[in-house]
């Protein structure tokens, strides 16, 4: 069976792409081993992944980068972290009211990933996702040199935390260093990456001649 024919146009998402993002983002997460870990049942699971997504993706939308494809078929959400900003929206408030009996699971996620955060100034890669119709095309790796490119012009660095070995190493081809694995309580690991900052070039002036 032919894959469908990819389109790498790449587009800052709106306000009227959330419901389309949460559902892409919900279907992959899914089969995540993480997410199966810590929502085991089913049902459960895809409710409290549509919840907490659209408020996370609304909120990035309006505070950081959502970069979608043009058929929406891949995602790439960045949040920019700085002593001033919006902090994450999702706390134990909104883990309490839309998470049920995950919360406590999901409130130690955030915990352990928050133990390897940096609290200096940098971009956070919260989630990259292909449908699985359009994977191993490169698309990926296109949603990750768009924002390179972005990040670059402000010495910033990128850290994340990822779910699968499979990600993990996608992400060192495009310029990551893996640190030593996270392990959740009673649960599987997670894959700790960052890139460091690029040096913003300097600014050359040139003096008017006399």
């Amino acid at each position: 069976m032919n894959s469908p024919a990819l389109d790498t146009t790449i587009r800052k998402a709106t306000p009227h792409d959330v419901a389309a993002i949460t559902v892409l983002l919900a279907g992959v997460l899914d089969s995540d081993p993480v997410t199966q870990r810590l929502l085991p049942d089913p049902a459960e699971r895809i409710t409290v992944l549509h919840r907490l997504l659209a408020v996370d993706v609304d909120h990035t939308i309006e505070t950081g980068t959502v970069d979608v494809t043009l058929n929406l078929s891949g995602v790439a959400v960045w949040r920019r972290h700085d002593p001033h900003g919006p902090r994450w929206p999702l706390g134990d408030h909104h883990l309490a009211t839309f998470a049920g009996t995950a919360a406590a699971r999901l409130t130690a996620l955030n915990s352990t990933i928050d133990s390897y955060r940096s609290w200096a100034p940098h971009h956070w890669l919260s989630w990259l996702a292909v449908h699985p119709a359009y994977q191993r095309q490169g698309l990926a790796g296109e949603l990750l040199r768009r924002h390179h490119q972005v990040v670059d012009g402000t010495g910033w660095p990128i850290y994340t935390v990822v779910t699968t070995e499979a990600t993990r190493d996608l992400l060192r081809e495009h310029g990551y260093r893996a640190a030593l694995p996270l392990n959740l309580p009673n649960g599987p690991k997670l894959w700790p990456l960052s890139r460091g900052a690029r040096p913003v070039p300097p600014t050359v002036a040139f003096a008017r001649p006399c």
